[in-house]
């Protein structure tokens, strides 16, 4: 080979290489940061989507006038579960709350863990709507005990649902929906809406 070719096979090799290189570079900070997206938008316990996602789905809703209910709920006596089998099972109670409450049908358009043992469904639909899915998830957490790796768990839900009108803000819908929730778990009805 003469040197010309050697140097010229020689360039092309280190090129090929540094395109290499610089496509598996890419291709780790593009995983990073879709993993990076990912977790600001989704539960690590869950795996549902997280308050920031929920919210800024329902000002999607909101801003496009989109007839929208949100549905909030908390697990009675979740401390206790917590306190009596421990964080692992506590932990391993939210997540299959989680999975019962993305398999309510339609017209649920998210599933979000807010925080602790409080989650919320954004229903895309009319308040009987809200109200029937609010009913739903209610039944559905009370109906039967729930698995979990130390046997089961029976528990219940306080439900709170409110239904989108002109001029709330998605910060007003989660306040009046929080406001609902309280006041069933206050009078131990299990559900109870916001009536405006």
């Amino acid at each position: 080979m003469s040197p010309t070719w050697h140097l010229i096979v020689t360039t092309v090799g280190g090129i090929l290489a540094g395109l290499a290189l610089a496509s598996a570079l890419l291709w780790r900070q593009q995983r990073a940061l879709t993993a990076a997206r990912y977790q600001a938008t989704h539960d690590e316990v869950t795996g549902l989507p997280n308050r920031r996602l929920l919210l800024t789905r329902l000002r999607a809703a909101l801003a496009d006038n989109t007839p929208c209910g949100l549905v909030l709920l908390d697990l009675d006596r979740f401390k206790a579960v917590n306190d009596t089998f421990g964080h692992d099972t506590g932990n391993m109670l939210l997540d299959q709350v989680g999975r019962i409450l993305t398999g309510l049908d339609a017209p649920v358009g998210v599933a979000a863990r807010l925080s602790g043992d409080e989650f919320a469904l954004l229903v895309l639909g009319s308040r009987a709507d809200t109200a029937a899915v609010a009913r739903a998830a209610h039944q559905a957490i009370s109906a039967a005990p729930i698995p979990v790796v130390n046997g089961e768990v029976t528990v219940s839900a306080s439900v709170g649902y409110t239904h989108t009108r002109l001029g709330l803000s998605a910060r007003q819908v989660l306040s009046e929906a929080d406001a609902a929730m309280y006041q069933a778990k206050r009078a131990g009805t299990g559900v109870s809406g916001h009536h405006p």
